[in-house]
């Protein structure tokens, strides 16, 4: 199908039309709408072009988001990455999307939105999003998923504690249930736990934001733990407060692995044993779904990553 095809079906220019596809932002909604409905009943996808370069990063409009510590770490991997490959970047908070209707873009990225937030995102645009951290059963057309192993992550840090002699481990995971990765979080611990045969019943693995921490840790210390796994969140910062306040020592009295946080856990008194995704792996990953899109080359729907243990002296040694 060609572009005089759409525009006689809906009705108005090809140049209008070509208007629509490229983002143009004098055009009303209704007709971007109209454009887009003839595009989809026909399959019609257009050829992006190669000489726009701008990259949208949508990212949360809260500091008290719960992966925010994660979003600054990622939106550093990505203002490194696309620029090396020649994109331009504007940054967008999440509650200012409007304003996408009034620029050109090529490509966007959104950093720990939730999938539902943009179920409609075919319906207004042609250039591809790419949900960063966030899992989905499906999605929508020109929506991709580029995100670390949350399982995977999950038994590694479990199997570094149980490696080094911890059998009682507390869980701290950094949210609520239901939002973001936490409950696919608990699930895995849960199962890591299970399989080499350590207590995983709810009072060791609990879900919280900052201010519950120095509550939850009492608890888990009544229970007896001798090691906490904190992902995500500021967990590693909040853990070393709450067991100073309890005058428990690292790693002497108890283990800890906890999210990485790049300016805070290697320096860490101890440094801290972390968990991290492979940040310039996930932006790389980013960037290759842009790129693919932009040469009319297939990209994949998912990406999963590994992520990364990187061991300091937190953990106790056998």
């Amino acid at each position: 199908m060609k572009i005089q095809e759409i525009a006689d079906l809906a009705g108005v220019s090809p140049a209008t039309v070509s208007r629509v596809f490229s983002h143009h932002p004098n055009v009303s909604a209704a007709v971007r709408e109209k454009v887009f409905a003839v595009a989809r009943d026909h399959a019609y996808h257009p050829r992006l072009s190669a000489k726009q370069r701008n990259v949208v990063i949508i990212t949360p409009y809260t500091s008290a988001y719960p992966v925010q510590c994660c979003v600054e770490m990622i939106l550093m991997a990505l203002t490194r990455e696309l620029p090396r490959r020649g994109f331009r970047i504007e940054v967008l908070p999440q509650d200012n999307q409007e304003r996408l209707d009034r620029i050109q873009f090529c490509a966007a990225a959104a950093i720990g939105a939730e999938p539902g937030d943009f179920a409609r995102w075919s319906d207004r645009f042609s250039v591809p999003l790419v949900l960063i951290d966030r899992d989905a059963r499906t999605t929508v057309s020109d929506v991709y998923l580029v995100r670390s192993d949350e399982a995977q992550g999950m038994e590694l840090a479990i199997a570094d504690l149980y490696d080094h002699g911890c059998r009682k481990i507390g869980c701290i995971i950094h949210g609520k249930p239901g939002t973001g990765n936490a409950d696919i979080r608990r699930d895995a611990i849960r199962a890591s736990l299970r399989k080499r045969g350590l207590p995983c019943d709810d009072s060791l693995i609990y879900f919280g934001n900052d201010g519950e921490y120095l509550e939850i840790i009492g608890k888990l210390l009544r229970k007896q733990v001798d090691a906490l796994f904190c992902p995500g969140g500021s967990g590693g910062i909040l853990c070393a407060y709450a067991l100073s306040m309890f005058n428990r020592r690292i790693p002497d009295d108890i283990s800890l692995i906890a999210s990485e946080q790049t300016f805070f856990s290697r320096y860490g008194t101890p440094p801290q044993t972390t968990l991290s995704p492979d940040y310039p792996a996930l932006a790389g990953a980013v960037a290759d779904v842009i790129e693919a899109r932009l040469q009319g080359r297939p990209a994949p729907a998912r990406t999963v990553l590994p992520y990364l243990l990187i061991p300091r002296e937190s953990v106790r040694t056998i």
